[in-house]
């Protein structure tokens, strides 16, 4: 039995712009986990989901490729990684074989709800992962992201891939994304799998960040979801409006968000609080301009109850719902804070940043 987890994620600075090849985001990973469990069988193979009842796909190979025996599926995420990941081990000459896949996720509520913390990205990775051991490939972190990242396209994602990154890499980062139309022109090409990957890809950039001792993150989650990709087409679509405006935002987010990455070189905890602050300015001017509602009622008011207790907050992600972000000075009490929340029905995540070991 294999078993392997992959953490989830929060965006902290960069969100929108980070879509674009060369804008950098800062993400954090954190310690709650989809799990992946794959076992060998013969002559068919399973997918199995506790959030999904219980129930699970059969499938069967044709000419190599997984057949479903149900018209429709959850698993698209999923399904994409082990067809990418079986791709490159045919292309390294591994036999392909037949296995029972169980995903257990914390990154739900218990009601099934999510929280925005990335759960394609995690359960993407943590079936890449499994698949590379089942198969004894290469597990390197720049393979597993590059072979994740391929899935996520596969599946038409619009996302940075970023939360990619921060499921594979762990702890604090700093993130550009690749050119996705490179990546295309080479899969037009006919490049195998196993040649892209070993290709360096145009602006991709991951680098590890340590923050300060003292630098405290809090989470607060509005209850209401949100929709990554949904909100991403929107401002995609409408950012013709005011094409100039886009522009501005790109330079300005990329300069914010360069700031806080030297401020965490620096170690500089007011200095991280600034950019935070200014970035949220930046989203909501760009929200404006776009007419996408970014910063809901909710997120504003879970940013003005930690701006009262010193935090620098913002939305995390995409906005629209699901989380906001605080840094705080650990000096700072934070229980005061949490009680405001309560008032407000807002819920603390009581997450930590997952870093490997």
């Amino acid at each position: 039995m294999i078993e392997v987890s992959a953490p989830g994620k929060l965006y902290i600075a960069g969100e929108y712009a980070v879509v674009e090849p060369g804008h950098p985001a800062i993400l954090v990973a954190v310690d709650q986990f989809i799990t992946v469990s794959l076992e060998k069988t013969e002559d068919m193979g399973s997918i199995t989901s506790f959030q999904y009842g219980n129930l699970p796909i059969l499938w069967k190979r044709h000419n190599d490729q997984l057949v479903l025996d149900k018209r429709e599926n959850p698993f698209h995420y999923i399904l994409a990684a082990i067809n990418v990941t079986e791709s490159y081990a045919k292309e390294v000459h591994k036999q392909l074989d037949f296995f029972n896949l169980t995903i257990d996720s914390e990154l739900d509520s218990s009601n099934g709800r999510k929280y925005g913390l990335g759960s394609s990205a995690a359960v993407t990775v943590a079936t890449v992962r499994a698949l590379c051991q089942f198969y004894e490939l290469e597990n390197t972190d720049e393979l597993v992201f590059k072979l994740a990242a391929l899935a996520h396209l596969s599946v038409k994602s619009n996302g940075s891939c970023g939360d990619v990154a921060a499921s594979v890499y762990g702890g604090w980062l700093a993130f550009t994304t690749f050119d996705r139309d490179w990546v295309a022109a080479q899969q037009e090409k006919e490049q195998s799998v196993k040649e892209l990957v070993e290709m360096e890809w145009p602006y991709l950039s991951i680098t590890p960040l340590t923050p300060p001792a003292d630098l405290r993150l809090v989470i607060g989650w509005t209850g209401s979801p949100a929709s990554t990709s949904h909100l991403v087409d929107e401002v995609t679509s409408q950012r013709s409006r005011d094409q100039q405006a886009y522009t501005t935002f790109l330079k300005e987010s990329s300069a914010c968000v360069d700031r806080m990455i030297q401020a965490f070189q620096e170690k500089d905890i007011k200095s991280i609080q600034q950019q935070i602050r200014q970035n949220r300015k930046l989203l909501v001017n760009m929200s404006r301009a776009t007419g996408v509602i970014i910063e809901t009622p909710a997120l504003s008011q879970l940013c003005e109850v930690a701006e009262a207790y010193r935090g620098a907050a913002k939305s995390s992600g995409a906005g629209g719902g699901d989380c906001g972000i605080v840094l705080f000075d650990r000096k700072e009490g934070l229980l005061p804070l949490m009680t405001a929340w309560e008032e407000k029905g807002i819920t603390n995540l009581p997450l930590h940043v997952y870093n490997k070991s």
